[in-house]
C-alpha cells in the first residue's frame, strides 16, 4: 500500500444478528404503541437468548399491551426475520416470551409534558460526499452486503444460509481523504449442515460454499455500488492463510474465516437492544454520544436529536457548503432548547463558509426543541422497526424523513447571502 494512503474499516450486522433481533422487537413494540396512540411514551428493552425473549421497560400509552398482544408482536417480528426452525434453538412459534413492561416514571413525565427533552445527553450527526447517500463508504457498503444477504436468503437463492450474519468493509483512502479502492471484505454467515465438509476429524464450511457467496453476494453488491473501486481481483482468503502470502494487489475476501458458523442467532449469542450503536450510525467515522435508538419514542432525544443532527449534516453537505459535516446537539432532561450546537467540517467548507457561520444557519433554519424535531421530521408514526436493520441512516426510504435534503437550497442561498438569511 502507498505510504500516503490509509485504511478505514466499518462493520454491519444482518437483521438476524441477535442484537438486531432485540432491536427489531423493541421497535415493533414502539410501532404498535404509536399506531394506536401517537403520543405514547416508550422505552422498551429486549433480551433474546436460547428459546427466550424477555421484554422490560417503561411505557405509558393507551395502546393495548396485554400479554396476548405483546406475545403476538414479538412472535411476528421473529418470524419476519426468519427464525422459524425450532431445531436451531430459537424460533417464532416455540420460544418463550416474558414481558416486564410498566409505566414511565412520573418524574420524567413532568419535564416531557411541557415540551422538555426526555433525557440528557449529546447526539451527533454526520454526512460526507463519498456516496450518493452522503454516508461514509465503508459503512454504506457493509450495510448493502448484509441487505443482499437477507434478500438472497428470503428469495431462496442462498438456501444454506441462516439469518445471522456480519459484514465488514475496509476501504483504502488517498491522503486527501478520497476513496482509492476497496481493500478487504469480511462476510460471516450462519449456515446449515448441507455445506459442511469433513477435514480430518472436524467439520468445516466448504470452499464451494465460499465461492457461491463470493459470486452471488459479494461481487454483485460491490459491482452495483462502486465498480470504479474494484481495483484488483476479488480473492477468497482461506482460513489459516498468512498475511504475507496474500497478493497486495488483490481485494481480500474473508468468508466465514473461523471455518464454521453452524451455531448462531440468539442460541449462539445473547442479543440485547442498543448494543450495535456504531453499526446503527456511521461505522465509527463520526462521533457517537453513546445513546441507543431502538425501543425509544421521539421524546427521547437520544433518538430524535440524532435523527435531526443527521438531517442537518446531510443538508449542509447536499448544499455543497462542506464536503463533510459533523453536528453535535446536547440537551438537559426536561429542558426544551439545546444546550449547544457544534459543527466540525474538517476544513472542507466552501469558500466564504465557516463552521461558526454554519452554526448560525442551523439556528435560523432548523427547529431544535424536541417538539420542533418531532414536527419537522414527523416522528410520531409507526416507522421504526425498519430502522432497526441495515442502519438508521443512508437509505432513501419514504418514511426516513431525516434523509431528505429539502433544506439544502435554502441553506445554500443563505450561506452566500448572509444578510438575507
Amino acid at each position: 500500500m502507498n505510504a500516503e494512503r490509509y485504511l478505514f474499516t466499518s462493520e454491519s450486522v444482518s437483521m438476524g444478528h441477535p442484537d438486531k433481533v432485540a432491536d427489531q422487537i423493541s421497535d415493533a413494540i414502539l410501532d404498535h404503541c404509536l399506531r394506536e396512540d401517537p403520543k405514547s411514551r416508550v422505552a422498551c428493552e429486549t433480551l433474546v437468548t436460547t428459546d427466550l425473549a424477555v421484554l422490560a421497560g417503561e411505557i405509558t400509552t393507551n395502546a393495548r399491551l396485554d400479554r396476548a398482544t405483546v406475545d403476538t408482536i414479538v412472535r411476528e417480528a421473529i418470524r419476519e426475520i426468519g427464525y422459524v426452525d425450532p431445531n436451531i434453538g430459537f424460533a417464532a412459534d416455540t420460544c418463550q416470551v416474558v414481558s416486564h413492561l410498566h409505566a414511565q416514571s412520573c418524574d420524567i413525565a413532568m419535564g416531557v409534558d411541557v415540551g422538555g427533552a426526555g433525557d440528557q445527553g449529546m447526539m451527533f450527526g454526520f454526512a460526507c460526499d463519498e456516496t450518493k447517500s452522503l454516508m461514509p463508504l465503508p459503512i454504506h457498503l457493509a450495510h448493502r452486503l448484509v441487505e443482499r444477504h437477507a434478500e438472497l436468503r428470503q428469495k431462496g437463492e442462498l438456501k444454506f444460509v441462516r439469518p445471522d450474519a456480519k459484514s465488514q468493509v475496509t476501504v483504502e483512502y488517498n491522503a486527501d481523504g478520497t476513496p482509492h479502492r476497496i481493500h478487504t471484505i469480511v462476510l460471516s454467515t450462519q449456515h446449515d449442515e448441507s455445506v459442511m465438509v469433513k477435514k480430518g476429524d472436524k467439520q468445516y464450511f466448504s470452499d464451494d460454499a465460499r465461492k457461491v457467496i463470493l459470486d452471488k453476494l459479494i461481487t454483485p453488491t460491490l459491482k452495483a455500488e462502486r465498480p470504479d473501486l474494484l481495483k484488483g481481483d476479488l480473492v477468497i482468503v482461506m482460513p489459516g492463510t498468512k498475511a504475507e502470502d496474500i497478493d497486495d494487489d488483490c481485494i481480500r475476501c474473508h468468508i466465514n474465516p473461523t471455518g464454521c458458523f453452524l451455531v448462531g442467532g440468539p442460541h449462539g449469542d445473547t442479543g440485547l437492544t442498543g448494543r450495535k450503536i456504531i453499526v446503527d450510525t456511521y461505522g465509527g467515522r463520526g462521533r457517537h454520544g453513546g445513546g441507543a435508538f431502538s425501543g425509544k419514542d421521539p421524546t427521547k432525544v437520544d433518538r430524535s436529536a440524532a435523527y435531526m443532527a443527521r438531517y442537518i449534516a446531510k443538508n449542509i453537505v447536499a448544499a455543497q457548503l462542506a464536503a463533510q459535516c459533523e453536528v453535535q446537539l446536547s440537551y438537559a432532561i426536561g429542558y426544551p432548547d439545546p444546550l449547544n450546537i457544534w459543527v466540525n467540517t474538517n476544513n472542507t467548507t466552501a469558500n466564504g463558509v465557516t463552521d461558526e457561520g454554519l452554526v448560525d444557519l442551523i439556528r435560523k433554519h432548523f427547529k431544535l426543541t424536541p417538539a420542533g424535531i418531532i414536527e419537522t421530521l414527523n416522528l410520531r408514526r409507526p416507522i421504526y422497526k425498519e430502522t432497526a436493520r441495515n442502519g438508521h441512516f443512508g437509505r432513501e426510504l419514504p418514511n426516513f424523513s431525516w434523509e431528505k435534503t429539502d433544506k439544502a437550497e435554502a441553506l445554500r442561498r443563505a450561506a452566500h447571502a448572509p444578510a438575507l438569511a
